[in-house]
């Protein structure tokens, strides 16, 4: 990777996009930065709209969506079920037809190494950022050890950005917490037990449940869970 004054151009190109496709070329100019084959962003907005943005070739896009690989991919269901990134070397690719799928991706240069990032947003909002790569199991070891709080950023950054193109969710992006109410959600959002958040925060439980509820209600969040998918799409903590 290059040095943290072309992230920081990155990211400012990134808040100066006011199109779609300018968020197509901020992708381009990622996977330069970050010196990796592909990078991809594709969301699901609340009404059930899909937006893509990536550098896998037309032809792997149209072979994706002809053979109907949503319902395959181990990606996909992975990114559905955590909350947390995904090294696609943990994923379970031991069944016939997900098999023949890798072997397909890897035929059309999508690179034997991926990392994806699960983002959930308001009212259903869905995205996943994924880079991937072709290297060996050591050296991608490697890069996500050593950049792996940069990808974190640059996938909320994206997502952020893309909410604003979404109508009707600006007034998420004016929703600001309190330091104690994003340590609390950040925290239970890394898996803690309540206990365990109250204890690292040195306060009661009865006085960590104020600041969840807090939040919640400045989030509109349905519950807990609700508000810590919410307060991550926009950014206001980072897992």
């Amino acid at each position: 990777m290059e040095n943290r004054d072309d992230l920081d151009q990155i990211l400012d190109a990134l808040a100066a996009t006011m199109t779609l496709p300018g968020l197509q070329t901020i992708v381009e100019r990622l996977t330069d930065y970050l010196s990796v084959d592909h990078a991809v962003y594709h969301w699901v907005d609340s009404q059930g709209d899909h937006y893509h943005f990536g550098t896998y070739t037309e032809a792997w896009v149209e072979r994706y969506q002809d053979e109907d690989y949503v319902r395959v991919d181990p990606v996909v269901a992975g990114c559905y079920q955590n909350f947390h990134p995904l090294d696609w070397r943990r994923l379970d690719w031991s069944t016939r037809k997900v098999r023949a799928f890798l072997s397909d991706a890897l035929e059309h240069g999508v690179g034997n190494q991926g990392y994806s990032i699960p983002i959930r947003g308001p009212s259903g909002q869905f995205a996943v950022f994924t880079l991937s790569h072709n290297c060996s199991d050591s050296a991608w070891d490697a890069f996500i050890a050593a950049y792996n709080r940069e990808l974190l950023l640059l996938a909320h950054f994206f997502n952020r950005k893309a909410l604003e193109f979404e109508p009707g969710r600006l007034d998420l992006l004016d929703i600001s917490l309190s330091p104690r109410e994003v340590d609390a959600l950040t925290l239970l959002a890394q898996g803690q037990s309540r206990a365990q958040v109250a204890s690292s925060l040195s306060i009661s439980e009865h006085t960590l449940r104020v600041y969840i509820e807090s939040a919640r209600y400045k989030l509109g969040a349905a519950n807990t869970t609700h508000a810590i998918a919410r307060a991550t799409s926009i950014g206001l903590i980072v897992i």
